[in-house]
């Protein structure tokens, strides 16, 4: 009784299911094409190399290298699909790989072109996806047929990944913008990435210089091998951006694969370094193997590409990855025995690049996969963070070393400082006591010269018992005068010949009244007389006070008149009386001595009643 209403039950559920899968399974194909994306994967392709055309069917994706050994060809792929109806919305075609150069058409009428057909080795439209609108009049309900044909170049990685068709909002932006985004946008943020990594390095490379012990220049090798293996990876990675490459494809391509070996045998080299292997003689040859990896991959490359027989290179890049990893197991080794940070980062790296690496070489050169893409450029990246962050924290490091050795050298030089400055103070106590002696040495000889020759003047006439008491009075009081004058002469200050007349008026106008003898004064401003040093004024004070003198002696004259005056910027000075005369052409000599020893032009004009004596400067 209980087993009825069970069987009874399940009855109606599996009827229902039965339904449902008759439903899903007789529904006509066409009908979810018509609404939804198709994949495309199956066709027919006419293939001809060296000549010999096939026509087989085909199953997507096609592989040309590994199909045909890396020989050049053409290739043309029918690919057919079924439409219940016409469709009312745009759609487009999604092609994630297809190569070298391409022509794309849809029941017989050519929808797009992408480059030469006729001619190899040229552009490589299979470094990016592809999308290709489609006009809606030209798909029909019932058979339609996408027809591309493909020229292939050997080495390039030509072939035809699987087609997808479909309405164009699904089809470009979900398939056609994310595929495009991860492959040429990050391959352009890649390359940028690099370059400012490497930048940063080269820039460090080039600045922070230290001077060994003999005095060399001596830069950091691992902000150099930073530089350059990013550098060189920023420039392979461009490749995948570069539909046109600037060169012709034998030659860039040998350009690209240096351009790898070079990345791989840089970052090693800056392993290389930061394992400390560079201060150990043992471990020196390690640098002959990585420029091996540069050169055979060169010779393997051009081998390869020049000969259209891929499987040089190939084996080329299978013996390099064991020497890499080889190398990155010792790295590890070494990090783990002498871990820190920046070690433990870049072994990181290193192992996820090699097993990245290694995949590479398995799918893209050993399978018949097609449409894959190198996963080694994104781990790349891990390894240039860890390079930026070695690189940063060595510079951090050096720059508080340097900031220390600044400071310290702060210290040394504010220490010299002192002892300079209590040198330069005792210098200064020497040169004012050597002053002060030279000062005393002048002022002995001004009187030796001027008081002293007086007074032994007075003493002569005295002795010989026929000079007046004038006379001798006025003697004693030249000489008096030639005391204060030497007095006063130190505290002019030089050039100022106004101040040496306004002190030369004070000491002698009282004699000058005594002696009855007016004075006219007719002294103007006049600017400081270059070139008339202490000494130069002296002898300028005397030069003026010796004809003073000549004039209160010997001239017999009522009026002095002194004038100043600065015509045209010289300095004249001139001391004039109405007395007597004299031959004007004979000059006293201490006169022209004196005028001569201050570089003054002297000039004399005398007659009865009016003479002239001028000295001009400048």
């Amino acid at each position: 009784m209980n087993r009825v209403p069970g069987r009874m039950f399940a009855r109606p559920w599996r009827a229902l299911l039965a339904l449902w899968l008759a439903i899903v399974l007789l529904a006509p194909a066409g009908a979810a094409a018509a609404d939804g994306p198709l994949e495309l994967r199956s066709g027919t392709a006419t293939v001809t190399v060296d000549g010999v055309t096939q026509t087989a069917p085909v199953e997507l994706s096609y592989h040309w290298d590994r199909q045909h050994r890396g020989r050049p060809g053409f290739a043309s792929f029918e690919l057919p699909f079924t439409l219940d109806a016409a469709p009312e919305t745009p759609w487009g075609i999604f092609i994630p790989r297809v190569g070298n150069v391409l022509e794309v058409s849809l029941n017989d009428a050519l929808l797009q072109v992408y480059g030469d057909l006729g001619r190899g080795n040229g552009p490589d439209y299979a470094k990016a996806p592809i999308y290709v609108p489609i006009p809606g009049h030209l798909l029909k309900a019932g058979d339609n047929r996408l027809q591309i044909r493909i020229r292939a170049d050997s080495a390039r990685r030509a072939g035809l990944s699987r087609v997808t068709i479909g309405p164009a909002m699904p089809v470009r932006t979900e398939l056609f913008e994310t595929a495009y985004g991860w492959r040429f946008t990050g391959s352009v943020l890649l390359s940028a990435f690099s370059l400012i990594v490497g930048g940063i390095a080269l820039a460090l490379w080039l600045t922070q210089v230290d001077a060994d012990a003999v005095g060399r220049h001596r830069r950091d090798g691992i902000y150099f091998w930073t530089a350059l293996a990013e550098f060189c990876w920023a420039l392979r990675v461009a490749d995948g951006v570069i539909a046109e490459p600037p060169l012709p494809w034998p030659a860039w391509g040998v350009l690209m694969a240096a351009c790898y070996a070079g990345w791989a045998a840089s970052a090693m080299m800056f392993c290389y370094h930061l394992a400390g292997w560079d201060h150990r003689p043992r471990m020196r040859w390690l640098r002959w193997p990585m420029a091996g990896v540069v050169a055979g991959t060169v010779a393997a490359s051009s081998m390869a590409l020049f000969r259209e027989e891929p499987y040089w290179l190939t084996g080329w890049l299978a013996a390099e990855i064991v020497f890499i990893a080889l190398f990155v197991c010792a790295f590890v080794v070494a990090t783990v025995r002498r871990p820190n940070l920046g070690r433990l980062l870049v072994a990181a790296a290193a192992l996820a690049t090699l097993g990245f690496g290694i995949r590479d070489w398995l799918v893209i050169r050993l399978s018949d996969a097609y449409g894959e893409t190198t996963w080694v450029r994104y781990s790349s990246v891990f390894f240039g963070i860890a390079l930026l962050l070695i690189v940063l924290r060595r510079f951090r490091a050096a720059s508080i070393e340097a900031r220390g050795s600044v400071a310290a050298l702060a210290q040394r030089v504010a220490q010299r400082e002192r002892e300079l400055a209590s040198t330069f103070a005792a210098l200064e106590q020497v040169a004012r006591d050597q002053a002060r002696t030279h000062e005393r040495e002048r002022i002995l000889r001004d009187m030796h010269d001027g008081v002293g020759s007086h007074i032994s003047s007075a003493i002569r006439q005295l002795q010989s018992g026929q000079a007046s008491p004038e006379e001798l009075l006025r003697t004693l009081r030249d000489s008096l005068d030639q005391l204060k004058l030497s007095i006063d002469s130190i505290h002019l200050p030089p050039g100022d010949v106004g101040a040496l007349l306004a002190a030369l008026r004070y000491r002698l106008e009282p004699r000058l009244a005594a002696a009855g003898i007016q004075l006219e004064w007719g002294v103007e401003e006049v600017p400081t007389v270059k070139g008339l040093d202490a000494q130069g004024m002296r002898q300028l004070q005397f030069l003026l006070f010796e004809a003073v003198s000549n004039v209160m002696q010997h001239a017999q004259a009522k009026t002095l008149r002194i004038e100043s005056e600065a015509p045209a910027g010289r300095v004249q000075l001139r001391v004039i009386d109405d007395g007597r005369g004299f031959d004007a052409s004979q000059v006293p000599r201490a006169l022209m001595e004196r005028a001569g020893a201050v570089g003054a032009r002297l000039a004399v004009e005398s007659r009865p009643g009016r003479t002239v004596v001028q000295f001009e400067f400048g």
